[in-house]
């Protein structure tokens, strides 16, 4: 199967390509008219090369007109080389700037152990007749020189690099900054802390059983309705999102990186690389990496069989544990040639121009701004009561609680797909911790304390969500588990915390992640509260305004979450996916409980099982039993 390319005329990290190239001359024509290409096509896109900012080259093989081995084979035969189509990566000698042959494939030093030395060159069609006569000059140079693609020598470096790339992949963010890792669950105070914490929680409970559990009940209350009135702000002052602008067509656009982490995904690979292959950017000037685990070779076959056009790249990541999507992004990270980077899961359908809309974001709001989030839409809300809740749930935080939140200044929890980063911040910043199994939220928080800002997109993506409560569990238990271990990560010096992101910052941190949790865990504590609340007020003899005034907190609480959460995300919901999903919103108190069972999983899973990913498994849109969503939301 082949996937359309794009015909879009549209800086980067590869440097030396922003002018764009020259017209080829006589020599070059005649090369390129002998490999089949017509005078007005090698005219046509000559052109496209000096508008999008890329190399005559890189269009040629980016409209699939010659194969990549074929025209660099004759590149070669064209100066007087020979052409290695396969390097001995054994034949690589590593040294600290080697990876820069990830991001611009120039020239690779080979060592056999046997043998001369060879140079391997990855030559550029507008200095071909240069380089001819270089060699001609001096003959001699050819016998220790050979040309080969830019993909194998990638392809070798990939492979040389694995144990440095992997040991800087799990060691970098630890350590830079030990203290904001998850790598070790609690440090020796936060264990103290805890244990003295639940000492003095058992002793107040024996001692005044009463007062403990009055105290404990009011704390939850606070709590409670802390999250309650940030969400009741976010109602208060929705505004809902306007009809993307239209986007502008401009020229000498940067290499966009995109990282898609696979794990035993082979069903949705096809629909995957269709959907990214709809991107509106300059096949040119994309770098598309599908990342897997090097011992999943079904997900690899299934890409390969795809032959996805020349945007796309395989990174396999080495086999080995922690094995979690971030360590998978962090890895590939280094590779990157991208200014800017997206993230994608493997079931997403991102809008075809959503990257244009994260560039021209980005320029607009200026380096102040180090990442955006696109918001997140559930397709197939109308499958169940689950997808549906589940679907509310992702509408009032996309597209209400995080827009709001962003209009603010306020550090945002990202979401774990549709995340637009400039890549030199992402690098800055430690990029994704390999052992926090909810990275989106951790790299938002980290990234606020580091000076930068998040903002929001219009764009959406498309997303499933589980269908069946087994796999939704699992999800959601990797969640709660990874905020979880981010709380205890900023845990570890609160004063710190508060000198980074100052009153605002913090205060909307504990709101999101710290009430989040407690409302979590406290759920089936608070409504026991609420109902021996009721039975004491119908049982009592006399007036007891203590009882009465927690009983109307309760219920404030309890309604008021059930209430704002509906109404939050039903307001962000066009008509359309507020149709589909009818009246299953009635079942939000048993999704919520729900909620509470895997956040209580969660932390004896942390205890036990600290950086295991829970795999959800996914399947092809068409296969999926909800209508699709419209993407312009």
């Amino acid at each position: 199967m082949r996937f359309g390319k794009q015909q879009q005329d549209c800086g980067s990290r590869e440097k030396g390509k922003s002018e764009g190239p020259e017209r080829p001359d006589a020599e070059i024509r005649a090369l390129l008219e002998g490999l089949g290409l017509g005078g007005m096509v090698i005219d046509r896109l000559a052109l496209r090369a000096e508008v999008n900012g890329a190399s005559l080259e890189q269009e040629i093989l980016a409209e699939r007109l010659i194969t990549e081995t074929g025209l660099y084979a004759a590149m070669a035969a064209f100066a007087g080389l020979g052409h290695m189509a396969v390097i001995d990566s054994d034949h690589i000698h590593q040294n600290p700037l080697l990876d820069t042959q990830l991001v611009r494939p120039t020239t690779l030093r080979l060592n056999p152990r046997q043998g001369p030395s060879r140079t391997i060159i990855v030559p550029e069609l507008d200095k071909l007749v240069a380089l001819r006569q270089t060699i001609r000059d001096a003959p001699m140079l050819a016998a220790n020189m050979a040309v080969s693609t830019p993909s194998e020598v990638r392809r070798a470096v990939w492979q040389v690099g694995e144990k440095q790339r992997m040991h800087q992949t799990l060691g970098t963010l630890f350590d830079r900054r030990p203290d904001a890792s998850a790598r070790i669950t609690l440090f020796a105070g936060q264990g103290f802390a805890a244990g003295l914490g639940l000492a003095l929680c058992l002793a107040t409970l024996v001692i005044v059983p009463e007062f403990a559990v009055n105290l404990f009940h009011v704390l939850l209350s606070l709590f409670y309705l802390a999250s309650l009135a940030l969400r009741y702000c976010a109602t208060h002052f929705f505004r809902r999102m306007p009809a993307p602008a239209p986007l502008e067509l401009q020229n000498n656009l940067p290499v966009y990186t995109v990282l898609v982490a696979l794990y035993r995904e082979s069903a949705v690979v096809a629909q995957l690389l269709e959907r990214l292959s709809m991107l509106d950017w300059p096949v040119s000037r994309l770098d598309i990496k599908i990342v897997c685990e090097a011992d999943d070779l079904e997900t690899i076959a299934a890409v390969e069989d795809c032959a996805p056009g020349p945007q796309f790249e395989i990174v396999r990541v080495p086999p080995g544990e922690p094995r979690t999507k971030p360590k998978a992004l962090s890895y590939a990270l280094q590779g990157a040639r991208g200014d800017f980077l997206a993230i994608y899961d493997a079931e997403d359908r991102p809008h075809p121009g959503q990257l244009r809309e994260a560039y021209q974001t980005f320029a607009r709001l200026g380096k102040d701004y180090a990442c955006l989030q696109a918001p997140l839409v559930i397709a197939n809300g109308g499958h169940g009561w689950l997808t549906a809740i589940f679907s509310i749930e992702y509408a009032g935080l996309f597209r209400g609680l995080l827009p709001f939140l962003a209009r603010l200044g306020l550090p945002l929890p990202l979401g774990g797909t549709s995340n637009h980063f400039r890549t030199s911040v992402l690098s800055e910043c430690g990029a994704w911790d390999p052992y926090n199994v909810t990275e989106d939220a951790d790299l938002g928080m980290r990234l606020y304390r580091s000076g930068y800002r998040t903002a929001t997109l219009l764009r959406p993506t498309l997303e499933d969500a589980p269908t069946d409560i087994g796999a939704w569990m699992g999800q959601r238990t990797r969640w709660f588990k990874g905020w979880l271990q981010t709380w205890l990560v900023m845990m570890r010096h609160p004063v710190r915390v508060f000198s980074d992101m100052g009153w605002a910052g913090t205060g909307c941190f504990h709101l999101l992640i710290t009430s989040m949790l407690v409302s979590s865990l406290g759920h089936p504590l608070l409504l026991y509260f609420l109902f021996t609340g009721f039975s004491s007020m119908l049982h009592a003899e006399r007036f007891d305004p203590v009882v009465i005034s927690l009983f109307i907190i309760d219920l404030v609480n309890i309604i008021g979450s059930y209430m704002i959460f509906t109404l939050l995300g039903r307001m962000a919901m066009i008509t359309a996916e507020r149709r589909r999903i009818g009246i299953r919103f009635l079942m939000i108190p048993v999704y919520w409980m729900l909620l509470s069972a895997a956040s209580w999983k969660a932390i004896f899973e942390l205890r036990t099982n600290p950086f295991f990913w829970n795999k959800t498994e996914h399947i092809p849109a068409s296969r999926s039993n909800g209508r699709r969503c419209n993407t312009e939301i």
